[in-house]
């Protein structure tokens, strides 16, 4: 303790400047998690969070989450296999656009293509909402007028999975892409004169300098990503959707789940309760992947 102190007072210049980040990290993103304890009472607005009487059972809202065993599964295996669909194609196109881009010879083109990529992050779904449907509406979407179909996508479950993940890709790749993007552009470039020397084409410097030098930001991506498998964008699955009921067995995630039953029974802690159980999952997958990937290659860890 002592020495802790003691080095305190030596760095307090350092420690001065780091205070307000502190204390803004610890307000708004720790002192909130004690919100938490709603998972297990039954919250009274009179009463507040902490005067509200304790569940009979305590586990009771989790009971909630947990009572239709066929509801539940389906938006757990949907919110799992859109969580792993969306990674793989979105980690595949960001790493491929963002070495498209690097590799152009007209450096101003590739800027602009750039700035144009990144708009889409800044649409929200309540407006993308509409813009899918002009594609897919049954009579005047764009997509049955050009091929001359009647395809009623808004009752058909099987056609979304694609539907969300052309949507998902259209939004978030571009701006996705930028983070590697500033990978790529510290890699020393007498690593690609050296390798052209030695006659490596495009595609050699590509595979063996470009690739191994992403590969630990994505390692770290993937990891901290792994956080959120059990979090899914609302916005996306519930307005995109337009919340339709007929498509719940391939639209409906966890997200969606609880948000339509707030607006059904205001149950707060049933709320809290899904918020507990998602983020004990996510930690712990998060801990399982860093422990795999410390033991086979401890530098790409996050800790």
């Amino acid at each position: 303790m002592k020495s802790f102190l003691e080095n305190t007072w030596k760095n307090r210049a350092h420690v001065v400047l780091a205070l307000p980040v502190f204390l803004i990290l610890f307000f708004i993103m720790y002192v909130p998690m004690s919100g938490l304890v709603m998972a297990f009472k039954d919250f009274n607005y009179a009463q507040g969070i902490f005067g509200s009487p304790w569940a009979n059972p305590l586990l009771k809202n989790f009971e909630f989450l947990f009572a239709s065993k066929d509801t539940f599964i389906n938006f757990t295996k949907n919110t799992v296999l859109y969580y792993l669909l969306f990674t793989a194609v979105g980690t595949f196109l960001n790493v491929t656009l963002a070495i498209a881009i690097d590799q152009l010879m007209l450096k101003r083109a590739a800027k602009t293509m750039q700035t144009l990529m990144i708009i889409p992050v800044f649409i929200s779904y309540a407006a993308v909402q509409f813009i899918v449907y002009a594609f897919i509406a049954s009579d005047t979407g764009m997509i049955n007028n050009v091929f001359g179909t009647n395809i009623r996508f808004y009752s058909k479950a099987g056609y979304w999975p694609w539907i969300l993940l052309i949507t998902k890709v259209w939004k978030d790749t571009g701006y996705g892409s930028v983070l590697y993007m500033s990978v790529l552009a510290g890699i020393d470039t007498s690593l690609y004169e050296a390798a052209d020397i030695d006659g490596a084409n495009k595609w050699q410097q590509i595979r063996h300098i470009t690739i191994p030098s992403l590969i630990p930001m994505v390692t770290v991506m993937l990891l901290l990503s792994v956080g959120n498998v059990m979090h899914s964008d609302t916005g996306l699955f519930y307005q995109v959707t337009r919340n339709s009921g007929i498509l719940y067995s391939t639209t409906q995630v966890i997200d969606s789940y609880v948000l339509n039953a707030i607006f059904k029974s205001s149950n707060f802690g049933f709320t809290a309760a899904t918020s507990f159980f998602q983020s004990i999952v996510g930690l712990l997958l998060m801990l399982l992947a860093n422990g795999m990937v410390r033991k086979i290659e401890p530098e790409n860890a996050l800790f």
